[in-house]
Order: structure tokens, then sequence, then C-alpha cells
């Protein structure tokens, strides 16, 4: 039977995260199956914008038949943005034209999604676009509160990791300061330290403010140390979430981290660039110096060991049926939804695919991709809390435990209480 006319493309941008190779792989089957062809397009928008057609792969069957179960992208990826200048967007949208790619399929993140939003508008009906959201970071907005994919993945191997450096932490009686991905949002940061009961876990949303200080974050991991070694432990694990880095002042960070602050296409700053465990521990442990205490600390970041993981089962299951809805919302008629008709994103509610227009994911103010905190305010977080080992105010209001905690620190009660307190 010949193929229908047009062909559908598939493309990954942003990070990597596990699951990709199974929408991939579920995409194409669904793909092939109404009878399309499908051609998968390498290095994100990377060639698109160039005007080069050179950098595609044909699909077939048994091309894609055991991806689903691969870490990384059998696509590759990059982060290159379509929408920086318009000539880049018009470029991209007559390459996909010449390579008669009229539905076209994205994985991202939020950077991803906004170029999929503007190539579904700028291409006004030529080329229909279907965004699956893709992040360990769980930082997309998506109906009924489901994760990212990617996320799960991420979570369970960062876990593993952490429990095994929580042995290490115990057996060697030093502390580990382990930075977990996370751009923005502690979604990551918060799931492997919970999952793995460290001894604490760092958040950018805890920090309510706008600007928080180095001192700020310090104190947080002072403190919990001084407290641990009150109860007789003189190990522990915090986990600290690099977003805490977004909210720091960049001048202060310039100056701290000694480089120029890089950025990626999107403006953002590239916080894996930037030694965040590293400026923690080298304070902290000063800090311990200058009481006459020595501190063993070991620093280091956890992310890239995470991102290009087998999936788990969760997450192939999840990317399975994501790839398949693409296709399907490609291929289906006008919806009822005018909104969704050039183009959506593709999610999960209630065990049924939606498809979800572009503008609903935006910030009405930016006009970009809204990004989900985690909410401090509800049961899950309250929880994590509650099993943490972080000084509280309340502590300060214990006498017994206040003296003991001043004693630890070389302090006076008094001054220990004004140093410590939490703000509100």
């Amino acid at each position: 039977m010949a193929k229908k006319p047009g062909r559908i493309g598939i493309l990954v941008g942003g990070g990597p995260a596990p699951g990709i190779n199974s929408v991939i792989s579920a995409a194409v089957i669904e793909a092939v199956n109404s009878n399309y062809e499908a051609v998968g397009i390498k290095n994100g928008y990377e060639f698109l914008v160039k005007g080069d057609t050179s950098q595609t792969v044909h699909f077939d069957l048994e091309d894609i038949a055991t991806i689903h179960t691969q870490g990384g992208s059998i696509l590759h990826t990059s982060r290159t943005n379509p929408t920086k200048r318009d000539e880049d967007l018009e470029t991209c949208i007559s390459t996909l034209r010449k390579l008669n790619v009229h539905y076209l399929i994205t994985i991202g993140g939020d950077d991803t999604s906004y170029g999929a939003s503007e190539i579904a508008r700028k291409a006004d009906g030529d080329i229909r676009v279907a965004h699956v959201p893709k992040t360990i970071d769980n930082d997309l907005p998506l109906p009924g509160d489901m994760p990212t994919f990617g996320y799960e993945t991420a979570r369970h191997v960062g876990a593993g990791i952490v429990m095994n450096l929580k042995e290490d932490s115990r057996t060697t009686n030093r502390w580990y300061f382990i930075v977990a991905m996370g751009r923005h949002a502690g979604h990551l940061a918060l799931g492997i330290g919970k999952a793995s009961a460290s001894t604490l876990t760092l958040i950018p949303e805890e920090f309510r403010q706008p600007t928080i200080s180095l001192s700020e974050v310090c104190d947080v991991l002072e403190g919990a140390i001084l407290k641990r070694k009150v109860s007789g432990r003189p190990d522990g694990v915090a986990i600290i979430a690099e977003g805490i880095a977004s909210k720091l002042n960049v001048n202060d960070l310039r100056n701290i981290a000694g480089i120029e602050i890089p950025r990626d296409e999107y403006g953002n700053i590239r916080l894996a660039d930037l030694p965040l465990a590293r400026i923690l521990r080298t304070e902290v442990e000063r800090r311990f110096k200058e009481r006459g205490e020595a501190m063993d600390i070991v620093d280091l970041t956890l992310g890239y060991e995470l991102r290009s993981a087998p999936p788990i089962p969760f997450d192939i299951d999840y990317t399975r049926t994501l790839g398949h809805g693409a296709v399907r919302f490609l291929l289906s008629d006008v919806p009822e939804n005018k909104r969704t008709d050039r183009g959506a994103m593709i999610c999960m509610v209630d065990s049924q695919l939606k498809a979800v227009p572009f503008e609903d994911m935006r910030d009405p103010k930016t006009g970009k991709t809204t990004i989900r905190m985690v909410d401090i305010d509800n049961l899950y977080y309250d929880v994590a809390r509650r099993y943490m080992i972080r000084l509280e105010n309340s502590d300060l209001e214990d006498t017994e435990l206040l003296s003991k905690l001043a004693e630890q620190a070389s302090m006076r009660p008094d001054a220990f209480k004004r140093r410590f307190a939490l703000k509100s």
C-alpha cells in the first residue's frame, strides 16, 4: 500500500531524559501502522535553522523494535533555539517543508516546547505540531499534576546513588554536599532526598524572597551539621537543588565563582557550569575552621549520571502512550477545540490522553512556558521536611537543646539563637 502524502518528523531538544527513545519507538510504530512515513531529524533544531536537509533518519519498524528500553536519544539532541532570530524560524520552517514534513513531533522541555509552539504559529497550518514534554526537572505544569517523563527514572537512579553515599558517609564520619539538577525548581532534589532519606534537602522554593545570600544557604547547612553533632552523629548527606544558585545575586555568583556566568542559547544561566557544591563546601568548612574544628565534607554534583539512564518501567509505559498519542493527535481531524488545530502539548490526565493548547502552558507576562515549582505548603513537602535533620525555630525555644547547640558552636545561647533563627 502506498504511503500517504506528507511525512511525520520527529526531533529531540534540550537535555536528555530517560524515555526519549520509547517516545520515538511508539510514534514510529503508530505512524507506520497509519501508513505514514516517519523521519527522524538529528540534533533538534540545529540543522533545520541552517537549511540542512541531510541530517535525517528514515525509520522502519525493525529500526525501533528494541530502542524503548534504551537511555539517551538515538536522534541525539541540542539546545539550538529556532526563535533566536526571525530568519532562523523562517529557515527552520522552510527546511521542514523541503523535507515534506507535514506533521512534527518535538520531544523536549520548556525551551523546546516554546520553539515548537512558534513553528506551529508561524507555519500557519502547513505543519501541525505535537510536543511531548520531557525533563528530569519535573518543572512543566502538566495537568493533573502528572510528572514529566524521565523524572521518575532520574529519581530512582539518583536515590540509589545517594543511598550508597549515605553508607559511605556513615562509615567514614564525613558529610556529603550533593547538588542535584533542577534549573528552577527543587522537584528532583526533593524526590531524591525524600526517597533516600537524606539528612536534609535544600530547595529554592523554601526561600520565599526572590534573592538570597550565600550566607543564608550556609546557615541552614551549618545548623543541620551542628544539630546532627549534638545527637552524636558526625556524618550526614545534604541534597541541594541547583536552582538555589539561580536565586543568588548574579554579581555575587560571579565574584564567588571567579568566572563569567555562562548562558545557553535561550539565555538561561548554565548552572551545571557553576561549582555550587564546591562553593558551599568551602564556606561551611571555613566557618568550622574559624572555631578550631575541622570538617570533612565531600562535594559533588548529581545530574549527568541520571539523564541518559535506561528508563524504569513507569517511564517506558508512560512514554509509549505519549508517543502513540502524539501521532493520533497529528492525524486526527480538526479538533473541536480550535486552539489546538495547529499544535498542542500531549499529556496524560486521569489515564486519558489530552492535547493542551500551547498558550495554556505559557506565562501571560513573559510568553514563556510556565514553570511548575514545588508547593512547600502541601503534604508532600511537609512530610519530607519532618524527616529532615535541620534546625527549626522550635529547637531554639528548647532551652536544654539550645544550650547544647550553642556549646557545640562555641557560642552563647542568645547569640546562637539570633544567628540561626529562621526568617518567616
